[in-house]
């Protein structure tokens, strides 16, 4: 009894330090800080998707637009001199919110257009005036490498949801959303047009993927004409396990045979989202095998 005592006094003794630290300005850097907040996690002090999303401000914090955007080629846009008649369909198609809106080509874009105000106009009926250049909003152009976090404040203190980023030449590279941002602090927010239940991979470019834990390792070859072992395991979840040897948590990465994963998402038992990533040298020896137009 005498000894439980002893060990239950320096069990609480090690907490106690570790909390008057924190309260006197350490942990002195990012890892004691992590591993503090993870072993409040482990003592029920702080729940699971609290610490999620305090790591997901960690990791915001050191992220660049580059990582989060969507590509150029996948960008949703509208044509600078479509009708309403011809806009429509695509706004309802994609069921986004927000439009650039583009005059020759995707690198001169003019503004951004809200499906709203699109529908103000069809709400209008018959004698409508229809001009997009009354429509449309200034669009905010940002670098490739400006920081989420910096991006975040700019979103917050301009009221702007969307802004186009452009490369080091000036030419659009693609696009990024406040919903983009939050979305690394707070994880996926699915609505009525996110992916289905029963699709594993997401495409975002050539080299970025997002890919569920369950994913079939027979669908997932399929998909990049891959040879992943499938004898021992049936799902990219169990394999991903293994090669790291034990249960990964956020943010940890790990390479097999060309594809790197990084784990998005996970908790006590099992790993649920990955992203999958192909290197210069990876994309270029996979680039032919690779079915640019399939979706699962």
């Amino acid at each position: 009894m005498k000894e439980s005592r002893m060990s239950n006094g320096v069990e609480a003794k090690s907490w106690f330090e570790k909390i008057s630290q924190a309260l006197t300005g350490e942990p002195k850097n990012r890892e004691q800080l992590v591993e503090l907040l993870r072993d409040s996690e482990q003592r029920n002090l702080l729940e699971a998707d609290s610490l999620a999303m305090i790591e997901g401000v960690m990791q915001v914090s050191e992220m660049h637009v580059r990582d989060i955007m969507i590509p150029r080629s996948q960008m949703e846009i509208v044509n600078r001199d479509a009708s309403p008649e011809e806009i429509l369909p695509a706004v309802v198609k994609s069921g986004h919110s927000r439009f650039p809106v583009i005059g020759e080509n995707r690198d001169e874009v003019d503004g951004i257009l809200l499906a709203k105000d699109l529908l103000s106009y069809f709400a209008a009926g018959e004698g409508a005036k229809f001009e997009i250049r009354d429509m449309m909003r200034t669009p905010i152009f940002i670098p490739e490498s400006k920081r989420l976090n910096i991006l975040l404040t700019e979103f917050r203190s301009n009221r702007n949801h969307m802004a186009i980023v452009v490369d080091e030449y000036g030419g659009v590279a693609g696009l990024v959303t406040i919903e983009d941002v939050l979305e690394q602090i707070v994880g996926e927010i699915e609505d009525e047009y996110d992916i289905d239940e029963d699709t594993f991979i997401k495409k975002y470019s050539n080299e970025h993927y997002s890919i569920k834990a369950l994913t079939p390792i027979e669908e997932f070859n399929d998909y990049f004409k891959a040879s992943l072992n499938e004898d021992e395991f049936d799902t990219i979840g169990g394999l991903i396990m293994k090669a790291f040897g034990h249960l990964p948590e956020r943010n940890e990465k790990t390479s097999i045979d060309g594809f790197q994963f990084t784990v998005m998402r996970a908790d006590k038992r099992r790993i649920h989202l990955l992203k999958m990533t192909l290197d210069d040298t990876s994309y270029s020896n996979l680039s032919q095998n690779i079915n640019p137009k399939r979706e699962h």
